[in-house]
């Protein structure tokens, strides 16, 4: 059983009195681990104590180690050896006594240092991690014209820190967890004790639970293990890399979940209209942010359907088109061989292609492909007549309004959606475009995050959600947004006290 859940059964025991036993153990469950610094010497007086200190050489404070604890151990004399360590040796204000193996060896591994004493049951851990990370710098995925500029990074600690700088209230709750038996990944459940609904919470503490792979190294791992539709190409879980919109969902009574050595912080519950917001619609004006959200919503049909339109319209009905219009269809087609549902296909996967090689190239190279790439291709394209020009602007015009999504991950379910309905068009024409629409809509509908709708507040269970719309397709002025959205608990939906009659 040990094996099948990845635990280590020589990790097994309690720290034991002697110290040579405890020093054996240590060096056959860590042998040929060659970044393990061990050190041995005597404290005290008469040099009566032996400890024994491990840590992992790159995962510590190399400089607090030896001034706050190594050196002080070393230079002080002192008769009773518990009562120094305790008192009057280790000046760190992070540590503890430990009685367990196990735990000891976790610790090491996590970047603290562990001193065992001869003959003392109990080990010294002491918190000493210094993980090298990358420094705070700006979002680069979720970029913004105003508000802050900062993102997170892969440490767990300094992302935490990120959200604590803007909510300064202790009722900001942080329940840390590790997830992996072999990675010991630590993450964090951030929520408002206040404003969160407790079943949500409990449950995403019960997920966390009971979770038993190898390891997860990214909020993109966790995310999978946890999502209730797995089959659906739509996200269920936001992902975000900026601390504002972070705080901002905790202030809103969602639930933000903190994984170490990931840059992205995962928020839940989520409504599909979570992912058409952009940090910059609450620091503009209401006006400007309305008409970015209805480009925004009106792009995403675009990205999805317009090939498809196009192929059912060419294909089956091009009496619908103005007669003008038409000879120029026709006359664009001259030439070209295949059926028009190869032509897109041939166009929409050719910049699927050149959207990867942008992404894996390095820098400035990536753009520079997606950029020339795409001109080059679809130039030599039309002049070979292998497409038309008009396919040409069509996948251009899908490829911009899928850019205008604010939220990459979101996009992702566009990608394939599309190519979904340009298939039903080829067989249906615009009933097909109708039936795609109509599926995609129903799978929508469908689904549900932690008991709140996914298309919230268009459908709703209960209650009266007329303030729900206020930050919904159109951004109503701050001002007026006086209650919190659906994630709140009921008895804490107001954020704004009423005003007084002429003020």
């Amino acid at each position: 059983m040990d094996q099948f859940h990845g635990r280590d059964h020589r990790l097994k025991g309690k720290i034991l009195p002697d110290l040579q036993s405890n020093m054996n153990y240590v060096e056959n469950v860590m042998k040929n681990c060659d970044d393990l610094v061990k050190k041995q010497f005597f404290i005290g007086s008469n040099h009566d104590l032996k400890i024994y200190a491990v840590y992992m050489d790159g995962l510590v404070n190399a400089e607090m180690l030896q001034e706050s604890v190594l050196r002080p151990m070393l230079q002080e004399p002192f008769e009773n050896g518990r009562k120094a360590v305790e008192y009057w040796i280790i000046e760190s204000a992070d540590w503890n006594w430990i009685s367990d193996m196990e735990e000891a060896m976790v610790a090491v591994l996590s970047g603290n240092t562990v001193l065992f004493l001869d003959g003392f049951h109990e080990a010294v851990l002491i918190s000493t991690k210094f993980f090298p990370t990358r420094g705070i710098q700006n979002a680069d995925q979720e970029v913004s014209m105003v508000g802050p500029k900062d993102s997170f990074n892969e440490s767990l600690r300094t992302n935490t820190a990120l959200i604590r700088r803007r909510i300064r209230d202790t009722r900001l709750k942080v329940v840390q967890k590790q997830i992996g038996t072999r990675s010991k990944t630590d993450c964090a459940v951030m929520y408002m004790e206040d404003l969160a609904s407790q079943d949500t919470i409990e449950k995403i503490k019960e997920q966390l639970d009971e979770i038993c792979v190898d390891g997860i190294f990214d909020s993109g791992m966790l995310e999978q293990f946890l999502e209730k539709h797995e089959k659906s190409p739509f996200p269920t879980y936001q992902l975000t890399q900026r601390p504002d919109k972070t705080a901002s969902a905790l202030m809103e009574g969602r639930i933000a979940v903190v994984v170490d050595n990931s840059p992205m912080v995962m928020l839940l519950p989520v409504t599909m209209n979570v992912f058409f917001q952009a940090s910059d619609d609450y620091y503009n004006r209401w006006e400007i942010a309305t008409f970015a959200r209805l480009l925004r919503y009106f792009s995403s049909f675009l990205a999805v359907g317009l090939p498809g339109f196009y192929v059912a319209i060419a294909s089956f009905h091009p009496e619908v088109l103005p007669t003008p219009f038409l000879l120029a269809l026709v006359s664009a087609r001259e030439g070209v061989p295949f059926p028009v549902v190869v032509e897109v296909l041939l166009m929409e996967l050719s910049f699927e292609l050149l959207r990867e090689a942008g992404i894996r190239l390095p820098g400035q190279l990536g753009s520079t492909i997606g950029v020339v790439g795409g001109l080059i291709v679809g130039q030599a394209a039309v002049e070979a007549h292998l497409v038309s020009t008009i396919v040409v602007i069509v996948v251009a015009l899908t490829a911009i309004a899928s850019f205008s999504i604010p939220n990459e991950i979101f996009t992702g379910a566009f990608r394939l959606l599309k190519f979904f309905l340009i298939l039903m068009c080829a067989f249906w024409g615009l009933y097909g475009f109708f039936l795609g629409f109509l599926a995609i809509f129903i799978h929508l509908f469908y689904l549900e995050n932690y008991g709140v709708p996914y298309m919230y507040p268009t459908t709703a269970k209960e209650g009266n959600h007329i303030s729900s719309f206020q930050d919904y397709v159109m951004r109503a002025p701050l001002r007026t947004m006086k209650f919190r959205p659906e994630f709140t608990r009921s008895d804490a939906r107001r954020r704004q006290k009423e005003e007084k009659d002429g003020k």
